[in-house]
């Protein structure tokens, strides 16, 4: 809400400074967010009047002016602006006047100057010279009773505030400029001035019949006729600056009469054009299919669980939201009606935002707006109608108001022993009593409880925590004592067997990779393709219509985070994400960190697009691969062992995808991007990608410490030959099974040699490898801790390494 400091000041006036106000304000739980100046700092700029305006003898777009500044002798100004002419009253910048500083930050001084061979002794200004407003369509032409020669300063009100304050949804009786006068008052002790309103006299007995058929949406309203009013007079000028002060534009007198009680006295209204209104007025629920034009040009549905108000014959407004176009006031408007109403919130609460836009009146309603003073807010409407719309011939009929379902309060009780130990600090209970009535809330005294009757302005005074939370903004939260906690506080160690997620975190950045944050709901696309999830998890409110289902799969989200790269002509991209999924599971049962009906595992997952390196000069530039990201996830389970098998996933190419093992188990899948979504998502070259389950990445071994072997390792080179179709993992596995007697410390595999593919009519050489043959090197790295090896020992442990390799594979010694 933003309101100007002058206004504030008119209610109650505290001796404190504007940035005191402020943070009065603020630690009272009103948060100023934004003080900001009504007009930057210039001088000298006072009104004038153009007396002369003659063509410049050398120029076509200048004139020469003649400027009463209230002095004895006029000022010869040339100005080009094209409305200045004789008779108007403009801002005047005297010789030595400083105006608002320009881009370079320094005022622009006004001085002697001549203009095409006239002498100018002053400027006159614009609004947007003056940073009044962005309109530089001429000058700013002033009242015509503007006091000549006073400062423009002062004339406008210029030295002022503005006070923009960001509340939260529990304090709507501050949704008014005497809304926080009154808590200004009460946080100061300053004077309130008191609320007066004038009954206005009644001079016609004329009425609209009102029926309200549904008391659970309106529990009172009132209305008056006025007749013979005039709509095509002028908005004064300080009820326009008002306005304006308050982030709203003049629109028409009575609007802005209607915006400016709003922004007073935080009680929305609505003018009728009574002469549109055919018949009475009916106040009740929407029925299906019923249409209404509004005021902001749209047309809206509206059905049984949104509140109207209508006429015999149609639809005329959105009850507490906005007005229909059909019975708006206009220049042809003679009668009017003036409606102010009590409109129960949750009646109104969420029902704009079904039609994509909101209004001041409903973000009041929707909180709770006073419901006792709607007769009174009446007569101030009909104050200011007659005195800026008023005729000789304007007559008001009385107010009929109707009283169908009020609110009844609720007596709410608070323990000063309570309060104090919420709070924090020792606190009497005349203390809270006077914290309480300070407020305006009618407080009654017992032993150790006071008991609080809510005002009819206070829809959020319900408990007895509400109560203790005034108290506190009342004493101040910048007077709470800082107290440290008392509780015991037994930290909760990690197991030794598990790394934190930090540590994950570190060791994909350190393998080149940058961690990307993505939302958990995306694209039902997505999970088709890249998950193969035909039947997400739908949202019932997304925010964006794309982003409709939950993820059971991060591959989507590095995708888009690639695309987004790729778009902008990134040529290298790697990033991982750890991140959460969301899987359909009957067997989950609701606790305190599950939903019932709902598995959501933790995974991390991993993208690489682009060059294998950053360009340098020392390698030749090559793709990323899959051995380039099968070698990180070795480095990120390190030194737990990965498998590595054959698999399908719906986002992998088919030949070019594994599943992750990990002591037999399954914890994820890598490959690259399948070459359907590759030309999907328009890639120039396949990404690389792994999706592991974060548990098993997070589990590590317990590091065993052993001495350094004291006596010389020795090494053992042996080449088998084997079928084509045997794996590197089934020759580890056969190696490390064989019975060595605990000689073995570790097999590497350094060679692979293939025959050449023969040519027709060549037959192979007496024992060579034959076509679906392959020759294995692999190096043998054999210790023991107590002795040296013996030669009977070393051979004992290559043959049973041979023995295993030939049951196995069926492996035999290469020759």
């Amino acid at each position: 809400m933003q309101f100007p400091e002058s206004w504030l000041r008119e209610f109650c006036n505290p001796p404190l400074t504007t940035q005191e106000l402020a943070d009065t304000l603020t630690m009272a739980g009103l948060e100023v967010e934004e003080l900001e100046p009504v007009a930057p700092p210039f001088t000298k700029i006072v009104v004038g009047e153009i007396k002369a305006a003659e063509q410049h003898p050398n120029a076509d777009r200048l004139r020469v002016c003649q400027v009463d500044v209230g002095g004895p002798e006029l000022l010869t100004i040339v100005c080009g602006a094209p409305n200045a002419r004789v008779g108007i009253r403009v801002p005047c910048a005297t010789v030595g006047a400083e105006l608002p500083p320009g881009e370079d930050g320094k005022p622009f001084l006004i001085k002697i100057g001549k203009l095409r061979g006239v002498e100018s002794f002053g400027m006159l200004c614009s609004a947007r010279e003056l940073k009044l407003s962005e309109d530089h369509g001429g000058l700013m032409e002033l009242p015509l009773d503007a006091p000549l020669g006073q400062n423009i300063r002062e004339y406008l009100n210029l030295d002022d505030t503005l006070l923009t304050l960001k509340l939260t949804p529990n304090l709507a009786h501050c949704l008014s400029v005497y809304g926080v006068a009154r808590e200004v008052a009460a946080l100061t002790g300053a004077p309130l001035k008191p609320q007066s309103f004038t009954p206005a006299a009644v001079g016609v007995q004329d009425r609209l019949a009102v029926k309200i058929e549904a008391p659970d949406l309106c529990g009172r309203f009132s209305g008056r006729v006025v007749r013979n009013v005039n709509t095509q007079a002028k908005t004064p000028q300080w009820m326009v600056d008002r306005l304006a002060r308050c982030g709203q534009r003049s629109v028409a007198p009575l609007v802005d009469i209607s915006n400016y009680v709003m922004f007073e006295l935080g009680r929305p209204s609505h003018i009728f054009d009574l002469d549109k209104i055919h018949g009475g007025l009916q106040v009740r629920w929407g029925k299906e299919g019923e249409q209404l034009k509004l005021l902001n040009g749209n047309t809206v549905t509206v059905d049984g669980q949104v509140g109207v108000i209508a006429d015999e014959r149609e639809v005329e407004s959105l009850a507490g939201i906005m007005g229909g176009d059909a019975t708006a006031v206009s220049d042809d408007t003679r009668h009017i009606y003036i409606e102010a109403a009590f409109w129960w919130p949750k009646s109104i609460a969420g029902r704009s935002r079904r039609y994509n836009f909101s209004t001041d009146a409903g973000h009041r309603f929707e909180r709770g707006v006073d419901p006792e003073l709607t007769v009174e807010h009446i007569e101030r409407i009909t104050e200011l109608v007659l005195q800026i719309c008023g005729t000789p011939e304007t007559v008001c009929g009385p107010i009929d108001d109707q009283q169908a379902n009020m609110p009844q309060p609720k007596p709410v009780t608070l323990r000063v022993a309570r309060a104090a130990k919420v709070i924090g600090m020792p606190l009497t209970q005349q203390q809270c009593h006077d914290a309480l009535a300070g407020l305006g809330l009618p407080v009654e005294q017992g032993d150790g409880v006071l008991t609080v009757t809510p005002p009819s302005f206070r829809f959020d005074i319900n408990i007895e925590e509400d109560l203790i939370e005034e108290v506190a903004r009342m004493v101040g939260y910048e007077n709470l004592p800082t107290t440290k906690p008392l509780a015991p506080i037994a930290p909760k160690l990690r197991a030794e067997n598990r790394r934190s997620q930090f540590a994950v975190r570190r060791a994909l950045a350190d393998l080149g990779y940058q961690e990307t944050i993505n939302f958990s709901f995306v694209e039902a696309a997505w999970e088709k393709d890249l998950a193969g999830n035909a039947n997400p998890i739908q949202l019932l409110n997304p925010i964006a219509s794309q982003l409709s289902v939950m993820r059971s799969s991060l591959i989507g989200s590095l995708m888009q985070v690639l695309k987004f790269n790729a778009d902008r002509k990134a040529e290298r991209v790697r990033v991982f994400e750890l991140g959460r999924v969301f899987l359909k599971d009957d067997s989950v049962v609701d606790s305190d960190t599950t939903v019932k009906g709902f598995y959501q595992p933790m995974r991390v997952a991993g993208l690489a697009w682009g060059a294998g390196e950053q360009l340098q000069w020392g390698r030749a530039e090559a793709k990323v691969d899959f051995y380039d990201v099968k070698g990180d996830v070795e480095a990120l389970l390190a030194p737990r062992k990965p498998v590595f098998e054959p698999a399908e996933h719906p986002a992998m190419h088919p030949g070019r995808c594994a599943r992750v093992l990990l002591d037999g188990q399954s914890i994820g899948f890598i490959g690259e991007l399948h070459p359907q979504w590759r030309q999907q998502w328009d890639l120039a070259q396949a990404p690389v990608l792994f999706e592991l389950e974060l548990d098993a990445v997070l589990a590590r071994e317990v590091p065993v410490f052993k001495p350094v072997a004291k006596h010389q390792a020795v090494e053992r080179d042996i080449a088998v030959v084997v079928n084509e179709k045997a794996t590197h993992a089934q020759l580890m596995q056969a190696v490390e099974a064989a019975q060595t007697g605990g000689l073995l410390r570790s097999v590497v595999l350094f060679d692979v040699f293939r025959p050449k593919a023969l040519k027709a009519g060549e037959t192979a050489a007496p024992g060579a490898l034959a076509q679906d043959e392959k020759s294995l090197a692999v190096r043998l790295t054999l210790g023991n801790d107590d002795s040296s090896l013996t030669d009977v020992q070393i051979e004992k442990a290559v043959q049973a390494v041979l023995e295993q390799l030939q049951q196995r594979l069926g492996a035999r010694l290469r020759a």
